[in-house]
């Protein structure tokens, strides 16, 4: 079990403010069951019972434990509720016993309202209810929740001086056009009839952030109306308001297969790692990160073969340096360490030092993709330029793409290598030495700090007032 460890710090202007979150994941999820979803945890067999949504895998690990994962490593949140179907409180009471926040397993009720109440009458029944002033309600089927979106949620709201904001809520403007559909025709085929101002209009998202005690009081006042939509929809209904904050595209709805994949592509290609409650390392990445390399090794005098982008060349002259020299895999390490704002390949393997001679600069290339990966990162694409005369690099293009992909672990087809020549002009075109430049992309997972003044203008324009 490796669930994040929580760092309180106490200069955190939220820091002292407690929160309880509820991730709802009592449905049956039958939209997305019936488009190609699977039957059960352990057969394909087409006669078993559909799996819920919220137990599929995605990525690493089953969608709800993607939110229960986020919640769990979040500083602020003292007590996660999971809201299940009565057959599975046994299975995931397995997967929860490592957690270091403590997570409470509830069963939920026939509609999504009554799996709320469940969760919110579990955590007013606990001994330290009221030490927390806040409660997050969160839908497991959107498993993506960016880093940071907790800090804008408790920030907006406890920001507000007026006695009318009782929670906060992720939306998304709408930009598609927006049109009224006549249904009381019987036809598939229903005419249009009108349109609505999309300007006033945006999509609610999950995690929504309550007043802990206002929410709870309203799920039991409208207890016996079960027609709400989510819980936004009870404050409107009792004259209260919810501040919009910016939303996200990856808090998107797993509704459908084609929902499944996109959130599958976001994830990436991760294998499964099993049962254990972990942060998934590609959930998060919305922080694209480039960086540049360039390195230059002159020609020896003595005869031998070269080293160019991991594979060994036959040449006239062997280069000459400290290590191999091959200024390929020496320049795509600058790259990467550009990408990560870690210095270059010398700060992390220092020429003056004797354990590096002759050392085969796939061990740095190993370690700077290993830096990426420690850093909760991946690489997306690295292209590398050779700038000689000599010895020829079309004929090695296969190869050392191929080498390149081994060493990185990543695909063929995000490697590029290529040559030029100088034109005759300088050390290279005098066939001195070889230089080679680089460039490399890597995703990494949003840093924390990441702020709601990015998304200001958004917030302003999707104000209360304004919807």
């Amino acid at each position: 079990m490796t669930v994040m460890q929580k760092n309180s710090q106490a200069s955190d202007p939220i820091a002292d403010f407690s929160c309880a979150a509820i991730v709802v994941a009592a449905g049956l999820g039958r939209r997305a069951a019936v488009h190609n979803g699977p039957r059960s945890k352990t057969t394909s067999d087409e006669n078993a019972p559909l799996l819920a949504k919220q137990f599929w895998q995605l990525g690493p690990k089953m969608v709800l434990l993607h939110s229960l994962d986020y919640f769990c490593a979040h500083p602020q949140i003292k007590e996660v509720i999971l809201v299940l179907p009565d057959s599975e409180i046994s299975t995931m009471s397995e997967l929860i016993l490592a957690a270091d926040t403590p997570v409470h397993l509830v069963s939920g009720g026939v509609t999504r309202q009554d799996s709320v109440r469940a969760g919110l009458d579990v955590l007013e029944s606990m001994p330290e209810c009221d030490k927390i002033d806040y409660v997050a309600i969160h839908d497991a089927a959107r498993p993506l929740i960016p880093l940071g979106l907790m800090d804008r949620l408790i920030t907006a709201l406890t920001s507000s001086n007026s006695s009318k904001i009782i929670g906060a809520a992720p939306v998304l403007p709408l930009s598609d056009s927006i049109k009224i559909i006549d249904h009381n025709t019987l036809d598939d085929e229903k005419p249009i009839i009108g349109g609505i101002d999309r300007n006033r209009l945006a999509a609610a998202q999950t995690p929504q952030l309550f007043y802990r005690e206002m929410i709870s009081n309203l799920h039991k006042k409208f207890a016996t109306r079960p027609d709400f939509t989510d819980d936004c929809s009870l404050a409107e209904e009792a004259g209260f308001q919810v501040l919009a904050i910016g939303g996200d595209k990856k808090l998107l709805k797993l509704t459908d297969a084609d929902d499944f994949a996109v959130l599958e592509h976001w994830v990436g290609h991760a294998s499964k790692e099993g049962p254990a409650l972990k942060i998934a390392e590609l959930n998060y990445m919305d922080e694209i990160r480039h960086g540049t390399g360039f390195d230059v090794h002159r020609f020896d005098q003595d005869a031998g073969p070269i080293w160019l982008a991991g594979i060994k060349i036959d040449n006239s002259r062997r280069m000459l340096a400290h290590s191999d020299g091959d200024v390929g895999l020496h320049a795509l390490c600058d790259a990467i360490f550009g990408a990560l704002a870690e210095g270059d390949i010398g700060s992390h393997f220092p020429p003056t030092d004797p354990q590096w001679e002759n050392t085969n600069s796939a061990t740095f290339l190993t370690f700077a993709v290993k830096r990426v990966a420690e850093r909760g990162g991946k690489i997306i694409h690295l292209d590398l330029t050779f700038i000689c005369e000599d010895p020829k690099i079309g004929p090695h293009r296969h190869a050392m793409c191929k080498r390149i992909s081994e060493i990185c672990g990543i695909a063929i087809d995000r490697v590029s290598v290529k040559a030029t020549t100088s034109e005759g002009l300088g050390f290279t075109g005098r066939g001195e030495g070889i230089a080679a430049q680089a460039s490399a992309s890597i995703a990494l997972p949003a840093p924390p700090d990441k702020s709601s003044e990015e998304l200001s203008g958004l917030t302003s324009k999707l104000s209360p007032t304004n919807l």
